[in-house]
């Protein structure tokens, strides 16, 4: 069976400079099985409700401005599903999760980036599912548990975020072996409390972990992780670090 996993995209520059994550996605997806399709929780699809993407081609969006025209250029043409985007739906609707579909929907780069690095060919199905950002850690554990179960079926799900995401405090001139210390405190209470399994305090998360706010002015970056835990099993470590200095890029495996 897949596992879920927690993927940090960094910067869109990822695609073109892939640093240390590239090799660590590459490796992480030829481990695994190949997978029959692609389920995303992206950051950058926020919405007030829940909804799924049901476009047969999705699109490549480059959802940002001021960088490279080569990163333009990147195409990411993996086509969508349609069946398994109704499948989500109903998962969700049976489980008290009312949502919608969307056909219209192309990819942001929370989804194309990543799955770039480690899917290269772009020739597995993806689906993607809406982050009503404001309703939560709690709202995303249950979206991931309503979907669990497609794991089974041979479905990879990916929550894409960052485990620290202030980009008013990144160093552009930062190595790779330079962390600022709150940010790394933040994101080693986290790995504490997804060991321990500390759900009542991952929840809690803005009013209990150190530096909270300041690696998170706003959490729709780090509610996809909850959506990753909540699908899957026994937590581990694929990948950690950080670039510019506090943007973390780790990645995290469940089950």
């Amino acid at each position: 069976m897949l596992p879920s996993l927690f993927i940090s995209h960094g910067s869109p520059m990822l695609a073109l400079e892939p640093g240390a994550s590239g090799p660590a996605l590459a490796r992480l997806a030829a481990e695994l099985p190949r997978p029959k399709a692609i389920v995303v929780v992206s950051a950058h699809w926020e919405s007030q409700s829940l909804q799924v993407s049901s476009n047969p081609q999705p699109q490549t969006w480059h959802d940002f401005g001021g960088f490279p025209a080569a990163l333009f250029a990147v195409q990411y043409p993996a086509p969508g599903q349609p069946e398994l985007a109704e499948q989500v739906a109903q998962l969700l609707r049976v489980n008290g999760l009312p949502a919608q579909l969307d056909n219209q929907r192309p990819f942001d780069h929370g989804v194309w980036v990543p799955l770039s690095l480690m899917y290269p060919q772009a020739d597995i199905p993806v689906v993607q599912v809406s982050l009503p950002s404001h309703l939560g850690p709690a709202l995303q554990t249950q979206v991931g548990r309503a979907l669990s179960s497609l794991r089974q079926q041979g479905v990879l799900l990916i929550g894409s975020g960052s485990i620290t995401h202030n980009l008013r405090e990144l160093d552009w001139h930062a190595g790779p072996e330079s962390v600022e210390p709150w940010a790394k405190a933040f994101r080693d209470w986290m790995i504490e409390k997804l060991a321990a399994n500390d759900e009542t305090a991952l929840h809690d998360y803005r009013r209990q972990a150190p530096n909270a706010v300041r690696s998170h002015p706003s959490d729709e970056h780090l509610l996809p992780l909850y959506f990753a835990r909540g699908a899957g099993g026994d937590f581990s470590i694929a990948h950690q670090g950080f670039t510019l200095g506090a943007l973390g890029m780790d990645i995290y495996r469940f089950g």
